[in-house]
């Protein structure tokens, strides 16, 4: 006889209803691990706040071995997904039994906490390094995270090269040299990469997405996504509900 039965199964469903409690959805995993797969620093502090939630499971009735356990389940997904977004497995690997062997010698909660925290922290900035890794020049590093910081602006080139103190067909030959994109073609790949985790993990509207990645209108965001991905957003969304794999 396997030992979860539906006798344990619906007790414990029961205790959690009892107790208005729930374990984190689907969708929430899928959210904070996409987070750290596209090195988004800015979420880190979200996603330890869900760590030390009551969405988390109960593990253990010990609180130390509870944390334990449930930070060796979160970084085994941390690793995959990393390396899914191309972090060497090696260094993914590695750094994950580094940080297992010294969560075995942590005492108490607390201690867990911080080096989740710290966990968090290095893979989502090592992620982030990922990303630009081919980028070698100071300049098209700032460009980009402003551009990723003001995806919900209009951004235009003037506006770059006046924040890098640079002229504008300078900065738009860099560009293209270090990254083989035009500035325009970067910048709307960085929106469409966004609107696809919006439709993915909130409940914005089509209206809600396209003002917020600073489209004029839903009907050009459509059919620029379109272009993208090759069905409207409507459509992906229904396509992928619950789906963690939404590469074409």
């Amino acid at each position: 006889m396997p030992y979860v039965t539906n006798k344990k199964l619906y007790y414990q469903q029961f205790l959690r209803q009892e107790n208005r409690s729930r374990h984190h959805r689907y969708d929430e995993e899928l959210k904070i691990y996409t987070q750290i797969k596209n090195g988004e620093l800015d979420q880190v502090e979200n996603i330890i706040q869900l760590f030390t939630s009551n969405l988390t499971g109960h593990l253990s009735d010990n609180p130390v071995r509870n944390y334990k356990f449930l930070f060796v389940a979160s970084i085994t997904l941390t690793t995959r997904f990393c390396i899914e977004g191309n972090m060497d497995e090696e260094e993914a690997y590695t750094s994950s039994d580094l940080y297992i062997q010294k969560l075995d010698g942590c005492k108490n909660v607390s201690d867990v906490i911080e080096l989740y925290r710290d966990m968090i922290y290095y893979f989502t900035g090592r992620m982030k390094d990922v990303k630009k890794r081919k980028i070698t020049s100071k300049p098209i590093v700032l460009c980009m995270d402003y551009i990723y910081y003001h995806l919900h602006e209009k951004i235009t080139i003037t506006d770059l090269a006046t924040y890098l103190k640079l002229s504008s067909n300078y900065l738009c030959i860099l560009f293209k040299k270090e990254t083989g994109q035009t500035i325009s073609e970067y910048i709307t790949a960085q929106r469409m990469e966004a609107a696809k985790n919006m439709l993915l993990y909130s409940d914005l509207s089509y209206v809600e997405i396209a003002s917020t990645l600073s489209f004029s209108t839903q009907s050009y965001f459509n059919q620029v996504f379109k272009k993208f991905y090759g069905m409207t957003p409507q459509k992906f969304r229904y396509k992928n509900y619950r789906n963690g794999s939404t590469d074409e």
